[in-house]
């Protein structure tokens, strides 16, 4: 009996699931592509942009594999310098400086400092050595210095906040909260802020500010307050009268506060007394203008409205 033989079956059957797992392979391919697009819409890229992220980490990976590698060979300051060529060649140096914060400085002076590092490569450039030239200037408080692949240096610039006028003798200097000198300042610009004058009184300014707020209601008719000897305030009122005060933080707050009570019962401010002498608590000396004498409040009430 002649036997019958069927070929190619089993080459028909192998061919059959090599299809069908391409196509599988396609349509996994084709679903991983859309979750993978549905990811990336999910972010405020243009296609772009993803091209210039993409290519931005995958030179940042070799560069920083180049580093690890060199520096497990042994030898960092080549491959530092090695790495900075590499960096530069990939266009990762400085192009662009942004700067932010300056509302009331020159902002020049940030530009001046920052641009020193114009077309470096992004590894040579030393964030912390220009951050602390920054704090050198007289109105930078803090300020926060980054690189932001593949060429901006940003820097965001914390300014200190004008708080008085320190008369010095050869002109007004503008000051913070902490006595630290900003700029000149015309006497036009200066007529309506506190000045704080006398040696070493830049460095009394946050006593000062302790001192006023022990009595807010008078704070606001303070014009001027001198430091004087070193040891003690005399207040300037906007009336051109004078309070001299006792030695001592606690001393002359408390001073202030009786004379704050005083003036609001008998209305101190604004009458004929010059100057109000606390200085030897609890006596209070009235001085009027054309008197050389003082008059002690309460032993001999002076003529008209103190």
């Amino acid at each position: 009996m002649a036997q019958i033989k069927r070929s190619g079956g089993t080459g028909v059957r192998r061919a059959a699931k090599s299809q069908s797992r391409a196509a599988g392979a396609r349509r996994a391919k084709a679903q991983t592509s859309s979750l993978l697009d549905r990811a990336m819409g999910l972010f405020p890229f243009t296609e772009e942009q993803w091209s210039t992220i993409w290519l931005t980490l995958i030179i940042g990976g070799a560069v920083g594999l180049a580093f690890v590698i060199a520096n497990l060979a042994g030898v960092p300051a080549m491959a530092h310098a090695q790495v900075a060529a590499m960096a530069s060649d990939a266009g990762f140096e400085v192009k662009h400086v942004r700067v932010t914060g300056t509302n009331r400085m020159d902002e020049r002076q940030v530009y001046a400092r920052a641009l020193a590092q114009r077309d470096r490569p992004m590894p040579d450039v030393d964030v912390a050595q220009l951050r602390r030239e920054l704090l050198e200037l007289p109105w930078v408080a803090d300020a926060r210095v980054s690189v932001q692949l593949p060429s901006t240096l940003a820097i965001d610039i914390v300014e200190r906040k004008p708080h008085a006028v320190l008369e010095k003798p050869d002109r007004l200097m503008l000051i913070d909260a902490e006595g630290a000198e900003l700029e000149p300042i015309a006497r036009e610009a200066a007529a309506k802020m506190l000045r704080i004058s006398g040696p070493g009184a830049a460095k009394q300014v946050a006593e000062l500010d302790r001192l006023l707020a022990s009595a807010p209601a008078l704070g606001p008719q303070v014009a001027a307050a001198e430091w004087v000897g070193n040891r003690r305030w005399n207040l300037s009122f906007k009336s051109d009268q004078v309070l001299a005060l006792p030695e001592g933080a606690d001393e002359a707050a408390s001073a202030l506060v009786k004379f704050a009570r005083m003036d609001g019962q008998n209305r101190l401010l604004g009458g004929k007394v010059a100057t109000f002498d606390m200085r030897s608590p609890p006596r209070i000396y009235l001085r009027l203008p054309g008197r050389a004498d003082a008059v002690e409040m309460g032993s001999a009430p002076p003529e008209g409205n103190p």
